[in-house]
């Protein structure tokens, strides 16, 4: 009697003895029936591969999410930075590292006239730079971010050149100008006392835009000439 009924409504991949079958529609849990194995393999077929393709899409959506918020690399905030400006994440030496980074947060913040802030790390003990005079100093220069855009680490030696004198831009001058031989100090260096036409891209380094802030991590080694009292 059952055999021979023109529709059954049977498991999901089942199939009564006269060869038909039908198959449970998973989003509206209602049964739809389906004449033949073929047929019905077709439609098994196609919603796997729509199940499939939902997955990816989550999984997709998922790790942007994930690639946003800095959770599927680990990666810290001046990474995040070079993979939008399609850089390489960064592991450049710094003057102030993360230890550095937190005690710097405690540091307070003094602010000049022109519009210059700075933090000192550490405070020098031997003597201040005259204007003119030449200075030896190592430098880690970063976009507000973070990334690094030039550093005399890489180069390996300290840049020399006379403090006060304009061959540097206006806020490292004013930033050096009153620090002590072997100290070590941030700069927040506004854009009137940064770089007025900017600085190009290059591999490895972000492009710095005409009268942006940059920030400049300092050190000032010694100043030829000068006697230091710092051991």
């Amino acid at each position: 009697m059952a055999a021979s009924s023109p529709s059954l409504l049977l498991p999901l991949v089942s199939a009564s003895r006269d060869g038909l079958s039908v198959k449970k529609n998973l989003n509206t849990s209602r049964y739809i029936v389906a004449t033949g194995v073929k047929h019905e393999l077709r439609i098994i077929a196609s919603e796997t591969r729509e199940h499939s393709c939902r997955f990816n899409s989550l999984s997709s959506r998922r790790d942007a999410m994930l690639l946003v918020l800095g959770v599927s690399g680990g990666l810290s905030m001046s990474s995040l930075a070079a993979y939008a400006a399609g850089l390489p994440p960064e592991d450049k030496p710094r003057l102030c590292e993360a230890e550095c980074e937190k005690e710097l947060e405690n540091v307070p913040m003094v602010t000049t006239e022109s519009g210059l802030q700075y933090k000192d790390i550490k405070v020098g003990r031997g003597p201040t730079p005259p204007v003119g005079f030449q200075v030896a100093a190592n430098y880690v220069a970063m976009v507000p971010s973070g990334q690094i855009f030039d550093s005399s680490l890489e180069k390996g030696l300290p840049y020399l050149f006379r403090v006060g004198s304009g061959q540097v831009i206006k806020g490292l001058d004013e930033g050096i100008l009153s620090m002590k031989a072997g100290g070590k100090r941030r700069l927040y260096i506004p854009g009137p006392l940064a770089f007025p036409k900017g600085l190009t891209s290059a591999p490895g380094r972000p492009r710095v835009a005409p009268n942006s802030p940059v920030v400049f991590d300092v050190s000032l080694e010694y100043i030829p000439g000068l006697e230091s009292d710092e051991e």
